[in-house]
């Protein structure tokens, strides 16, 4: 069976934390960030918090390309675009900073997280604690975990990690064996993409189907594929908490337009 992007993705990020780990060690970069923790940690997750308003909470994405469209944004102003999205009333703001498919990197999110207010989401394939770390001194506010690469295990440890950071997690699912895991792992914040990034089919409403196999307390995104209002209106109506928009709001002209049009907003 062929390799997925997925898999392809997972393996680049271990080589890419082996060579990290070359320049800064895991306990060196393990201490630093418990350190920043302990100054900065005050027991709010923010990225939570941004998630729990009364109205679906939306997660703005710099993304410059993916695996499926290839370069999206072949201009990429990336702190102009994080605070273009906050004066739009961004709840949060997710940047890719994986380097080969997505053309991100680590400096997109240590510049944004520093002129934004809102809370940032490392948005990469976290397959090892020192990713955690990292992220915590990039100045991010969660990270993304993805079921399908990780185990049980190591999302529960993972958890673990970002909990003594005071950072929060996104624990990505695709289907509801994941979901459940999901819950079990401990995970308080569940992400739905519904893309399926095996074979990039999207279906928007995987996000609604998988919603009922975890318990309300626990706040869930939806992600991928959403276009406008109609689908936010429906993502809301059956408890979704927030969604994650990338490439639809990468391709606008006017974002700030197009996050109200999202919105049901007239200008």
């Amino acid at each position: 069976m062929a390799e997925s992007i997925l898999d392809q993705l997972a393996a680049h990020a271990v080589e890419r934390v082996a060579q990290a780990k070359e320049i800064c060690a895991l306990e060196e970069i393990r201490e630093a960030a418990l350190q920043r923790s302990g100054l900065r940690h005050d027991g709010a997750f923010r990225f939570e918090e941004a998630l729990r308003g009364d109205e679906i909470s939306f997660i703005c994405e710099c993304k410059k390309a993916s695996p499926s469209k290839g370069v999206i944004a072949e201009a990429f102003p990336y702190v102009e675009i994080a605070c273009e999205y906050e004066a739009a009333g961004a709840d949060a703001i997710s940047v890719l900073t994986e380097p080969k498919w997505f053309m991100g990197s680590n400096e997109y999110l240590r510049q944004i997280a520093r002129e934004v207010s809102v809370p940032c989401l490392r948005k990469d394939f976290t397959v090892d604690e020192y990713m955690i770390y990292e992220a915590k001194l990039l100045g991010a506010s969660a990270v993304l975990l993805i079921m399908s690469i990780l185990s049980e295990a190591a999302v529960a440890r993972y958890l673990e990690i970002a909990d003594s950071l005071g950072i929060s997690c996104l624990v990505e699912a695709h289907d509801a064996k994941e979901v459940t895991t999901a819950v079990r792992a401990g995970a308080r914040v569940i992400g739905v993409n519904n893309r399926d990034l095996r074979n990039f089919t999207v279906d928007i409403s995987n996000s609604i189907r998988l919603r009922t196999f975890a318990p309300p307390e626990v706040l869930f995104v939806a992600e991928s594929g959403i276009q406008n209002h109609e689908d936010i209106v429906m993502l809301q109506n059956n408890g979704v908490n927030g969604v994650l928009i990338g490439e639809a709001l990468m391709r606008a002209g006017d974002k700030k337009a197009m996050l109200a049009a999202l919105r049901g907003e007239t200008r």
